[in-house]
């Protein structure tokens, strides 16, 4: 038996804005509600991808306090080094630009940090083995 990842649950402070923030720069769908915890519990997932992983978010977290040395983040992949620049810009203009593009040798790829309303921290990439643009990494 090989269990499989399925979904990330968050508790989150602001139910809405986190709703708002993965549909606006991640592109996710909100494909099911419900009631529960106060409030209601959202399913999120990319397109065409919603049976395979998702978010599910739920009211009532508290903001994500990360020490400065902590590089917790949720990766996503982009199609191109001209889509994370579009990040950046959006992440500026949003106020919640982390960290501006950077390009690090393989695997790691050219990448931008943001932070999500509940204060999470989400890496915009391209180029690394994961997602568009990948180069298998090789195992060893």
């Amino acid at each position: 038996m090989r269990p499989i990842l399925t979904h990330l649950a968050l508790h989150v402070p602001d139910l809405q804005a986190c709703i708002d923030f993965y549909e606006d720069f991640c592109g996710m769908r909100v494909i099911h509600r419900r009631p529960g915890k106060g409030s209601q519990i959202v399913w999120m997932a990319e397109p065409g991808r919603e049976s395979e992983f998702i978010f599910v978010i739920m009211p009532g977290g508290q903001p994500r306090q990360l020490a400065a040395n902590d590089y917790s983040h949720f990766g996503f992949a982009l199609q191109s080094r001209a889509e994370v620049d579009a990040v950046v810009a959006k992440a500026e203009a949003a106020g919640c630009l982390l960290w501006a593009q950077r390009d690090e040798p393989y695997p790691v790829g050219y990448y931008c940090g943001v932070r999500d309303p509940a204060g999470h921290q989400i890496e915009f990439s391209y180029g690394q083995p994961l997602g568009p643009g990948a180069t298998p990494i090789n195992a060893s």
